[in-house]
């Protein structure tokens, strides 16, 4: 009777573990074929050769890029190298990235960038909120940007922010962010995914309070607001998806609609001018998790118009088999030109 009992859960082990791997394929895309699509005019900046994972323009064409970072489990073109923010002037004919410089008596030998957002207070001074992940725990870094180079003013930590993967600045040391994780122990993380658990989350922070607004996502990650500020859009990666949350007075968050869009979703960005969604994306997961420059992770830009319609318009803008561009995360718009970033890989310049 043991042996059967001991046969009996080791059949059903083997069931679950059976079916989660199949899961988990059907997560990462396998199998996904990119099929190439490129704007007319494209070309690679210079200078950024170690990733912009994420990007944020100002009204004025200014863009802050946020570049080396080395995130768990994912390659990385500069492992032992500190990260950076840069500056691109988009109203340039031949627009250049330059490193800001980090003023203050801030620690950049351990600064390791992830999601950033801009904030433009009453007397226009401009701030950058930036993830940062020094020895692999989780912080915001408030500066403000003035002249040529970025002050620091304070780090924020909380338990709530334990797994940070991107933030929106909502005021003044107030923001969404998105936990990507619900286990900081790496082991631990890579069997959360493996299995699906779906406990990741959305966090308010103020300095009055912080709370839970939204939970339940696959790997939560890109997240940004609408220009009217009444929805915020939260990429849920291994889902496949963007949640569409109405925004509420106390800034909880409810669900309104999930738009399923059969490519692993990283950064949102949105055109303020026409409320249009831009999504970077991973057209295949597992080359990402298992990196082989033979046969790399290719690359995937969508604009999503009309989302809160009942049938929002998807359009594949960019797409690339990792010939050109590896591992899209990132597309930002300015003045009918598209900005696209990598986790660690080019930046790419496009016309549209």
């Amino acid at each position: 009777m043991a042996k059967l009992l001991a046969l009996t859960a080791l059949g059903l082990a083997l069931a679950f573990f059976g079916e989660r791997f199949i899961a988990f394929r059907q997560r990462m895309n396998i199998p996904h074929l990119v099929h190439p699509v490129e704007p007319p005019s494209c070309h690679i900046i210079p200078g950024l050769e170690n990733g912009s994972e994420d990007i944020d323009i100002l009204p004025s064409g200014l863009a802050f890029l946020s570049t080396g970072l080395n995130y768990p489990g994912m390659p990385s073109s500069v492992p032992d190298k500190p990260g950076e923010i840069f500056l691109m002037d988009l109203n340039e004919k031949e627009p250049k990235a330059w490193a800001l410089p980090i003023r203050n008596g801030f620690d950049v030998q351990s600064f390791n960038p992830h999601g950033i957002s801009t904030f433009i207070d009453k007397d226009k001074a401009v701030y950058l909120y930036v993830v940062n992940h020094p020895q692999m725990k989780s912080t915001v870094e408030i500066f403000r940007f003035e002249g040529d180079s970025l002050f620091h003013l304070k780090t924020i930590t909380h338990e709530l922010l334990s797994s940070v993967n991107d933030i929106v600045v909502l005021g003044p040391e107030q923001f969404y962010a998105t936990n990507d994780h619900y286990f900081t122990n790496h082991f631990l993380a890579q069997l959360e995914l493996f299995l699906d658990l779906q406990w990741t989350n959305v966090i308010y922070y103020s300095p009055g309070e912080v709370k839970e607004v939204a939970n339940g996502l696959s790997f939560a990650n890109g997240i940004t607001i609408s220009p009217d500020r009444k929805y915020v859009y939260v990429a849920a990666v291994t889902s496949h998806s963007i949640h569409v949350m109405k925004r509420h007075d106390n800034w909880n968050l409810t669900p309104e609609k999930v738009l399923h869009l059969g490519t692993l979703v990283d950064n949102l960005s949105v055109d303020p001018a026409t409320g249009d969604v831009w999504a970077g994306c991973h057209p295949h997961g597992m080359k990402l998790l298992m990196y082989d420059p033979a046969d790399p992770p290719g690359s995937e830009v969508l604009r999503i118009q009309n989302i809160l319609s009942q049938k929002p318009t998807v359009t594949m803008v960019y797409a690339n088999n990792g010939s050109v561009l590896q591992g899209s995360t990132v597309a930002a718009v300015y003045n009918q030109k598209v900005l696209v970033g990598t986790l660690f890989h080019r930046t790419l310049y496009c016309d549209l």
